[in-house]
């Protein structure tokens, strides 16, 4: 595979998770659909990570600033904060007592709220990809 293909990999996967989103929040899981946003979030800084390096394979990892810390982009405060709550994210599914506390947090507008910053932080990304 060529590097453009790894990258088109890791968009079109990234894609598949957003259309999850849309059916986790109907159904009310708000937990899943923040989970999916973060693999979003995590798929697109990995085909940013690919296109900036020398290598087709990013690295096995979910933190997404530690992904990004070896691309050109650059992270204001608050989106270094974003990044640091989408991290809490990826845990949901590691760890069951983990699961259990971040369900007290995730009601309807504390997830819609997060998703929508994530778009923005989505469409950065994809700008960096052009």
């Amino acid at each position: 595979m060529t590097k453009e293909d790894h990258i088109k990999y890791w968009i079109q996967s990234s894609e598949k998770d957003g259309q999850r989103i849309v059916l986790l929040i109907k159904g009310k899981d708000f937990v899943f659909a923040l989970y999916s946003a973060h693999l979003v979030l995590e798929k697109l800084c990995k085909a940013v990570w690919v296109k900036e390096n020398k290598g087709n394979h990013p690295p096995r990892v979910h933190n997404l600033m530690w992904i990004l810390q070896e691309t050109n982009v650059s992270l204001n405060e608050e989106e270094n904060s974003f990044l640091r709550t989408m991290n809490d994210f990826q845990l949901e599914g590691r760890y069951p007592d983990y699961t259990f506390k971040i369900y007290k947090v995730c009601n309807k507008s504390f997830t819609e709220k997060l998703l929508k910053e994530s778009n923005r932080f989505q469409k950065k990304l994809l700008d960096c990809l052009l």
